[in-house]
């Protein structure tokens, strides 16, 4: 039976890092009414412990916040763990020269959005980067749960028919197969021939076979 959670999809996270209150409250302002989770810091140093606990999907991240670790330091801490380096940071900034948004790409930012704030620009900045965090993530979970079905694809289970005399082995269609051809078939398994040292006396009884013993695994 199904919970209710499971029919009610997680909303999107969201940490806002800033060190002047009213730029967080105008950014919550716009982003509240589109049902984000949203988290904030005032600085460098709490936006790191914040997002170890909070595990946002998307970081919008002020550059400028004296006296501790600016924005672009903040983002490679960030980028340095490996429990926060795949959540993407988007500066927000006043500071619109190339070298500043150029030092931003360096240390792991995605985007820019320069103040003062535009909604509209927002709001499509956000959708964009938490739908590209979630389809990452969603694929991740894909690839996983194709691996493990692939894990279990070429696994055996269960009773084989094997006839008492030749020894084939019977499908699921009714067909029998030399055993190394079905297993090869059925399972990950390779083989390579030889002859064990009791059939090699049996079938070429003229050889000097006296060498041999009868060890588990005696192979000609």
């Amino acid at each position: 039976m199904q919970t209710p959670d499971e029919h009610t999809p997680t909303p999107p996270k969201i940490l806002i890092v800033d060190d002047k209150p009213e730029n967080i409250d105008l950014i919550m302002k716009i982003l509240e009414p589109e049902g984000y989770n949203l988290a904030f810091a005032t600085n460098g140093t709490k936006a790191l412990e914040v997002a170890r606990h909070f595990i946002p999907d998307l970081i919008l991240m002020d550059v400028m916040m004296p006296p501790g670790p600016d924005g672009f330091a903040t983002c490679t801490q960030l980028k340095a763990d490996p429990l926060t380096t795949d959540i993407p940071v988007v500066f927000v900034t006043a500071k619109g020269e190339t070298t500043a948004i150029v030092e931003g790409f360096r240390c792991g930012g995605q985007d820019y959005i320069p103040k003062p704030f535009r909604r509209e620009e927002v709001l499509s900045r956000v959708r964009t980067h938490v739908q590209v965090r979630l389809l990452i993530a969603k694929q991740a979970r894909l690839i996983e749960e194709l691996q493990e079905a692939l894990s279990h694809v070429k696994t055996l289970r269960g009773l084989l028919p094997i006839c008492a005399a030749c020894k084939k082995v019977r499908d699921d269609d009714g067909y029998w197969h030399q055993i190394e051809k079905y297993l090869s078939t059925h399972s990950e398994l390779g083989f390579t021939h030889g002859i064990c040292a009791e059939c090699a006396r049996r079938l070429y009884p003229d050889l000097d076979l006296s060498d041999l013993s009868d060890t588990p695994d005696d192979t000609v």
